[in-house]
């Protein structure tokens, strides 16, 4: 028996392919490995889309999918209606319902069929919140009283109650403060089933027990984590390298061999003339020796022009090894500001949240990193200084350009193609200028007319981006809320390279500390304890790691 027969998910022939005709996915065939497995690529590249068609949630457009059981999906735009009871997120409304009336000395038997053995429901639902860190959360209470991150771990709470034998993830750390990712990191290992998790979350990666990569339209899955598929590849880069200088090396004495006998043949033509033309040689004698070099000649040039060929397509095949994954380019506007210069300040202010912000003053090209659990008011506060929200109390100046990048990517009109939007914020730029720099972002040729509608949660963020620093004024002063969520780990680090130069200042909430680290955070402001205060590195994360993630409950 085939090996693919008894593959949790197995995938043949499958293609997919968006209403105006865009092709995400063609004939791809795989079969996901028991265990947990980190499914990586580029954005864009139909990670997400792949993870749907094995959720049932889109139908493929040729090809099948098989799926042990029925698969539990956690996706990456989570919506919930505010309304619905925490038990009714989990699925156990009903059952519960079912018990209370059976202890109150109901014997329907409409209760017990509804029940069936489930006497435990309590139990198991109380225990697997705890297991998320929401051991505090009432079953009573409603989604809208809950923070976005309570709500991602209240959807992963409910698939592992319903134990499906696979359990499908894209991208469920966004958004999850650090405590509770490592939550989620030890429900994602200690899950008894098969895991697929489409993330470019690093720490979540280093735990699964296989990589599988999407490139090029072919899923290749690699045995170990994500350090065991960098040295693999590495090692395969490495060796690609080595094949493709030796090619291109044997390509160009190819050409020489071939131009070397190209002038021989020319010289022992001009010679067989000359003999003629000195009466050396009789007519006769003169053809027979040209009709011969003329075999000859036919003869070695077909050697020649084989051997090139051949020389051109090992080339190619060498060529067809080496990667050459595009990242983003971002050459940011000047917009140097110096280190006297007064960018932002906050006074006595008091955030919607009730958090307050006293005295802040933002000098020059600092960078400030704003942490703090989920729900502490981060995005509260970025939303102020961007003029989002009025602040309840106080007052908040902005005294320099200032661009603002949300969680949400909500800015771009996605009616409108990528360069219409970017056309929008900058109309004194030209058409060639702003296809030049959206060309740096990866919309090359016909890829910046898409509309923003059609583009993927990586490719949005890009627009988004180039928007904001295509824009007219340049920002001196960045907010960026979450700016990794969306991006694989290849723009991740071009995007930190790219604002490790940015010489504005630049605030950021993420809970992402090594991109905090790559990107020279020079100030850490904690937003917990009903008050913003300054903090170490080290504080901040520390405080994260181990405190509750979601503190005292919201009523």
């Amino acid at each position: 028996m085939s090996i693919h027969t008894t593959a949790p998910v197995l995938c043949t022939g499958l293609s997919f392919a968006w209403p105006d005709g865009t092709q995400v996915l063609d004939d791809l065939s795989w079969a996901a490995r028991e265990g947990s497995t980190g499914l990586i690529g580029r954005n864009g590249g139909g990670k997400s889309t792949l993870l749907r068609l094995i959720a049932g949630r889109l139908l493929p457009s040729s090809g099948t999918v098989h799926v042990a059981g029925n698969p539990g999906y956690l996706s990456q735009d989570l919506t919930f209606d505010p309304a619905m009871r925490v038990e009714e997120v989990l699925g156990v409304a009903s059952v519960r319902a079912a018990l209370h009336a059976i202890e109150a000395g109901d014997a329907s038997e409409d209760h017990f069929t509804a029940l069936g053995d489930q006497w435990d429901v309590e139990e198991r639902t109380h225990a697997a919140l705890a297991r998320l860190g929401l051991g505090h959360i009432r079953l009573d209470r409603t989604v809208g009283e809950i923070s976005g991150g309570e709500a991602v771990l209240l959807r992963l709470a409910a698939l592992l109650l319903a134990r499906p034998v696979v359990l499908l993830l894209d991208e469920p750390t966004n958004n999850l403060d650090r405590h509770a990712r490592h939550r989620l990191y030890d429900a994602v290992t200690g899950y008894r089933g098969t895991v697929i998790v489409v993330t470019h979350d690093r720490e979540l990666l280093e735990r699964v027990d296989q990589i599988a990569e999407l490139r090029t339209g072919t899923v290749r899955t690699f045995g170990g984590n994500l350090t065991a598929y960098e040295n693999t590849i590495a090692a395969e880069q490495e060796a690609a390298e080595r094949a493709h200088a030796t090619a291109r090396a044997d390509l160009a004495r190819q050409r020489r061999d071939l131009a070397a006998a190209q002038t021989r043949q020319a010289r022992s033509a001009r010679y067989g003339k000359q003999m003629y033309a000195d009466n050396r040689l009789d007519k006769a004698s003169a053809q027979t020796m040209k009709r011969a070099a003329q075999v000859s000649r036919g003869k070695q040039q077909a050697v020649h022009d084989q051997r090139l060929a051949d020389a051109k397509e090992h080339l190619d095949t060498t060529e067809d090894r080496l990667r050459d994954d595009d990242t983003i380019r971002i050459d940011l506007p000047d917009t140097t500001v110096a280190p006297h210069r007064t960018v932002l300040t906050v006074d006595r202010a008091r955030l919607r949240t009730g958090r307050k912000v006293d005295d802040l003053r933002v000098h020059g090209p600092e960078r400030i990193a704003l942490t703090g659990r989920n729900g502490a008011g981060k995005t509260t506060l970025m939303r102020t200084i961007a003029g989002k929200l009025p602040p309840a109390e106080g007052e908040v100046c902005v005294h320099v350009a200032l661009r603002y990048l949300p969680q949400r990517l909500d800015l771009l009109d996605g009616q409108r193609t990528i360069f219409d939007n970017v056309a929008h914020l900058n109309p004194h730029a030209t058409g060639n200028q702003i296809r030049a720099q959206l060309a740096r972002f990866l919309f090359k040729g016909g890829r910046a007319d898409q509309l923003v509608d059609t583009l993927s949660g990586g490719e949005r963020f890009r627009a988004t981006l180039a928007a904001l620093l295509l824009a007219d004024p340049a920002p001196q002063l960045l907010l960026l809320d979450e700016p990794t969520n969306s991006l694989d780990m290849d723009s991740v680090g071009q995007l930190a390279q790219a604002l490790a130069g940015y010489r504005g200042a630049l605030v950021v909430v993420s809970h992402d500390f090594p991109f905090l680290r790559q990107i020279g955070i020079t100030r850490w402001l904690d937003l917990d304890d009903d008050a913003a205060v300054e903090a170490s590195e080290e504080a901040a994360d520390q405080k994260v790691r181990g405190s509750n993630p979601f503190g005292r409950a919201r009523s």
